[in-house]
Formats: C-alpha cells, structure tokens, sequence
C-alpha cells in the first residue's frame, strides 16, 4: 500500500507522463535516467499495476496510469493554490486596496492598525480617504467603507469592527468650576456647547438614555463644527461642553482634562463597520485590514468606572 511518503515518487512519475520521457524528467530532477525507471520500477511493483508502457524510444502512460497522473496533477494542483494561498497570506502580496473612512474612525481603528498591517503586508498599497458624508463606495471606486452600523445600507455587506460605543458629554475642570454641572439633560439648554454638523449637513440633537428613558437635546451654541477634533479641543479649553465617543475623549480624561458629566444617561451607539457591495467579493487586502483591526484590544472601548461623575 501506498503512504503520504511516497509522494515524491508520483510527481516522478507525473514528469514522466507529462514530458513521455525518463530523460527529460531526470533531467529535470537533476538526477540520473536509472535513478528515475528504478524508482518507477519500485512504484509499479508495490501497486502490483503497470503504470507505463515502455519501447526503446518512447514512454507513455498505461489506461491505469493515465487515470492516475489525471488525479495526481489534479491532487498537486490543489496543493500548490493552497501553498499560493500560504504565502500571500504571510509573506504579503501586491495590489492595491481603496477604502473611505468615517473620520472618528481614523483614530480608533486604523491609526493602531496600520503599523501592523504594513509591517505583514509591505506590497499592498492602502488608500485610505477619510470623509464624514457617506458615500456609495461601489460608485465611487472605493473597494470598501467605514461607517456606523446603523448607517449602512441594506442592500450593502456590513462587518462590526467594535463592540457597542458609548457617547458622552465632556467638559473641562475649568468649565465645570464656572458654569456648573448639568443634572439632567435639559439643563444643558442653560450652557455652552459644542453643536455637532453630521456628514449629512444636519445639526445633530444630543442623545441621552437612562433605562426606558430616552432625551434628544437640541443644544445652544455659539460653536459648530463638524471635526471631533476640534469639538475636544473646544471642551479642554474651557469654551464649552462637548458630546462625543468616550474612546476618542478617553486621552483626556486619562489626564484629567476632561470630565464626563450625565454619565448616568450615556447612551450606547452602533459599533463601527465595514460595508462593501454583495456583488463584490472583498479583496485580499480589506480582509487582511479586517483581520489586524479585530485582533486589537478592545479595553479602549470599555468603560473605567473612574470617569464617572
């Protein structure tokens, strides 16, 4: 009976029958025409078939042996993709990949990825735009998108990158020292805040929720801005309150120049996802991107009890 050890001596005999000769094929092998009909000899003995018909000046496969090198070439076939498979895998390959990205997401997702994804994938080109409006990244070239999950169109693949993220409202020491803290959500109509600009144009209405108890707070303001950024950068200046994801804020409440305030009515928002065409297959590239981002700790996310107030 046949093993996986004998292997190396049905691709010799697949040469054979390919090249319908023993020269050719020890040439090939770098070995000697006898070393070859030896072991192609020893093969046939331990099958008990006769795999080749064999003249003075030409070799050719039996109707068994023909049956065999079918399977065999198809058998090494199946080998050698999966090999293909291994090493773009972990050797990296080239290419190319396009994805647009909700800004917020910049910092919480690809900013910890990137150096590990080149570091594993130094040949793929990462294009990355970052842009709030949502776009249809199948119309406009993109292979992928980044977004919110409750964004995302139906008709669209979607892949959670996160767990649930919580929004908060944020102020500096400073501000709370002047102006107070807000008790409930509708006391935020007699402060300073920063008023949030969607993607989309909108003036964005605070969400609160407590239990059963849900609030949306259109908030006053002399500041709008449609940059996370620049709303932090308000907030830790002492100008006004901000609402924000906890995991961008998290840097400065680390430090203590922020504080949460109505922590107690921070909601939970949809995690962030990547959305791509049914109709399209999902490059080697995104789904490497994918890989990297899923493998990160999640504990940013989380909530530290300290920041409660």
């Amino acid at each position: 009976m046949l093993s996986r050890n004998h292997l190396p001596d049905l691709s010799v005999f697949l040469l054979i029958v390919q090249h319908r000769s023993f020269r050719k094929a020890a040439d090939q092998l770098g070995v000697t025409v006898s070393a070859v009909s030896h072991r192609m000899k020893a093969l046939e003995d331990r099958l008990g078939v006769r795999l080749l018909n064999r003249t003075s000046r030409s070799v050719a496969p039996t109707a068994a042996g023909e049956a065999l090198a079918q399977k065999i070439a198809a058998g090494l076939e199946v080998i050698d993709s999966g090999l293909a498979e291994l090493q773009d895998r972990f050797r990296g390959i080239a290419g190319s990949v396009r994805i647009n990205v909700l800004r917020d997401a910049v910092p919480l997702l690809l900013a910890p990825a990137l150096p590990l994804f080149v570091e594993r994938y130094p040949n793929i080109e990462l294009e990355v735009a970052s842009d709030d409006h949502f776009v249809d990244v199948t119309a406009e070239g993109f292979d992928a998108g980044l977004r919110y999950a409750g964004s995302i169109p139906e008709d669209m693949i979607a892949m959670p990158l996160t767990p649930p993220l919580r929004w908060v409202t944020v102020g500096a020491p400073s501000y709370f020292a002047r102006h107070g803290r807000p008790a409930v959500p509708e006391d935020l109509t007699g402060h300073r805040c920063t008023r949030l600009r969607t993607g989309r144009g909108q003036i964005y209405r605070w969400e609160f929720e407590r239990g059963a108890e849900t609030r949306e707070i259109d908030v006053p303001g002399s500041v709008v801005s449609g940059s996370t950024d620049f709303a932090l950068a308000a907030a830790v200046s002492g100008t006004c309150l901000t609402y924000c994801l906890e995991a961008l804020a998290r840097p400065y409440l680390d430090t203590g120049r922020l504080e949460i305030t109505l922590a107690e009515w921070a909601p939970l928002g949809p995690p962030l996802a990547l959305y791509y065409s049914s109709r399209r297959q999902l490059p080697f590239g995104i789904s490497a991107l994918i890989d990297i981002i899923r493998s990160l700790p999640e504990q940013r996310f989380l909530e530290p009890n300290s920041t409660k107030h």
